[in-house]
């Protein structure tokens, strides 16, 4: 892996943390304007999570493997189509 790919890689999941934890954020928000208290326990809860799921994104960043498949299918992949090659044909061979 690069340098620029690691780099990019590591900006990827501070985004994602980031996003994580301004979700959270909004929702303790939302949870105190309705009035309703969430506890300091949940909370670290929370962030205890989004910090997994940002270990699990560095490891799996670290040692090259996918984190999630987005397109999974369970049929064969069909083989290349081979390359279609025009044929010129003389005029006197056209019937």
């Amino acid at each position: 892996m690069s340098f620029g790919g690691l780099i990019l890689g590591i900006i990827n999941i501070a985004i994602v943390v980031a996003i994580l934890l301004l979700v959270g954020a909004i929702i303790l928000w939302f949870c105190s304007w309705i009035g309703f208290a969430v506890p300091q326990m949940v909370q670290r809860l929370y962030v205890g999570i989004v910090a997994l799921i940002a270990l699990y994104m560095l490891v799996a960043l670290l040692l090259g493997m996918p984190i999630w498949h987005v397109v999974r299918s369970s049929l064969p992949v069909a083989p290349e189509p081979k390359h279609w090659q025009p044929q010129i044909i003389a005029p006197e061979q056209r019937g």
